[in-house]
C-alpha cells in the first residue's frame, strides 16, 4: 500500500474510532428554532424534497459530502455511498482525487459515477496542489476519474500544518483557483474542510469565478485532531490540542456567506447530523445540506445501516418541513418561521 493509500484508510480508522469532533465549539444550530406552525395547511404525503443544484435537478436537498477514496477500503466506502446515494437522490461528493491523478491505479476507488448515474457528482482536489504543479489539466483528470459534474477545490490549511506530509504554499491560491474556473467546462466550487467559510472570503472567491461555496463549518470534524492522532511529533501533538475549538460556527457560516454571495450555490455542512439540522441549514440560505462523518461508520457496517440512516435524515427534514408548514423546499429557504433562540 502507498503512503496516500495508507494515509487514506488511516483517516478513515481515526474517524471512527478517535475523539475527532472540535472540542468547545458547536456548529451553532442550537441557536435557531423553528416556531411551530399548528395549523400547516398541507398534507405531510405531499410535501416535496426536490430541488436543483447548478442547473441540475435532484430528489432532495441532501448531500454526501466529499470524504474519501485512494484505498480499497475508501473504494468500497465510496461504492456503498454512491449506491445509496442513487437510491435515494441524494448528491454525492468524493474525496481528494489527488492520488488517483497520481497514481491511475486508484482511480476506481473514486469512479462513483459506475454506481450513481443520474445523481450530481462532485470531484475533489486540495486546493493547494495548485501550488506544487497541478493545473487545469489535472482538475479535468479528477473529474473525469469521478464521472462528476463539477469539481471542488477543498481549503485545509490548518490540516497541512499538522499533517507530516503537509503542503503549505497558499500564497498566490485566488489567482491559481480564478485560472482553473476560466479553463474547466465544469462548474467549480471551493469547500473548507471543517473550519469554515466567511462571508468576505466566499465574496473573494465568487468574483474570482467561483460557481459554488460550502462551507463546510465547525462542530463537526476537526482536522487538527486528527492529524494530531497521526503525528509522532509530540510538539505538533501538543500544538494541535490548541485548536480544537478552532472555526467558524456552520450556521453563522451560512448566513453570512449567503448575504456575502446571494448568487452564488451554497452548500452547508460541517457538524450535521439530523434532519432538522439540515433543514436549518436550508433555512438560514444553503442550496444542499451536507453531511459527512455521520454517514461513515453506517457505510462501512452494511448498506442496511446506512440506508436507514438516509431514510431517518429525509423523514426528519420532512417533518421539520410539515411542522411550520412549508411544502417545498423554496418555502423551506423562504420561511419566517426559523428564529434565534432567546439567551
Amino acid at each position: 500500500m502507498g503512503n496516500t493509500s495508507r494515509r487514506k484508510t488511516e483517516h478513515i480508522r481515526l474517524c471512527l474510532e478517535e475523539q475527532v469532533g472540535g472540542e468547545g465549539i458547536t456548529t451553532g444550530f442550537e441557536k435557531y428554532r423553528f416556531r411551530h406552525n399548528a395549523l400547516p395547511e398541507l398534507n405531510f404525503d405531499e410535501i416535496s424534497l426536490t430541488t436543483t443544484f447548478l442547473g441540475a435537478a435532484v430528489r432532495t436537498p441532501l448531500l454526501i459530502s466529499s470524504m474519501t477514496g485512494g484505498s480499497e477500503l475508501a473504494g468500497q466506502i465510496n461504492d456503498r455511498l454512491a449506491e445509496a446515494a442513487e437510491r435515494r437522490g441524494w448528491a454525492m461528493g468524493v474525496g481528494s482525487v489527488r492520488a488517483a491523478v497520481e497514481r491511475g491505479e486508484l482511480a476506481p476507488t473514486f469512479d462513483v459515477r459506475r454506481k450513481a448515474p443520474s445523481i450530481p457528482v462532485i470531484a475533489n482536489l486540495g486546493a493547494v496542489q495548485l501550488s506544487y504543479g497541478f493545473g487545469a489539466a489535472e482538475c479535468q483528470r479528477a473529474v473525469d476519474i469521478a464521472g462528476a459534474d463539477m469539481l471542488v477545490l477543498h481549503l485545509n490549511s490548518l490540516q497541512e500544518v499538522f499533517q507530516p506530509e503537509g503542503n503549505t504554499a497558499f500564497g498566490g491560491l485566488l489567482a491559481r483557483i480564478e485560472d482553473v474556473c476560466r479553463a474547466l467546462p465544469v462548474p467549480v466550487g471551493v469547500k473548507e474542510v471543517g473550519w469554515g467559510i466567511d462571508g468576505a472570503t466566499a465574496k473573494r472567491l465568487r468574483e474570482a469565478g467561483v460557481a459554488f461555496v460550502d462551507v463546510a463549518g465547525a462542530g463537526g470534524t476537526s482536522w487538527s485532531q486528527v492529524e494530531k492522532f497521526r503525528s509522532a511529533d509530540p510538539v505538533r501533538r501538543a500544538a494541535a490540542e490548541a485548536f480544537a475549538d478552532w472555526g467558524i460556527p456552520t450556521a453563522e457560516c451560512i448566513r453570512e456567506v449567503r448575504a456575502a454571495v446571494p448568487d452564488a450555490a451554497l452548500i452547508g455542512s460541517g457538524g450535521l447530523n439530523t434532519g432538522v439540522d439540515a433543514a436549518k441549514a436550508l433555512a438560514l440560505g444553503a442550496d444542499l445540506a451536507g453531511f459527512g462523518r455521520a454517514l461513515l461508520e453506517p457505510a462501512v457496517h452494511s448498506e442496511e445501516r446506512l440506508d436507514a440512516l438516509l431514510e431517518r435524515v429525509e423523514l426528519e427534514l420532512r417533518t421539520a418541513m410539515f411542522g411550520i408548514g412549508a411544502g417545498t423546499v423554496p418555502a423551506l429557504r423562504n420561511t419566517p418561521r426559523l428564529v434565534r433562540r432567546e439567551v
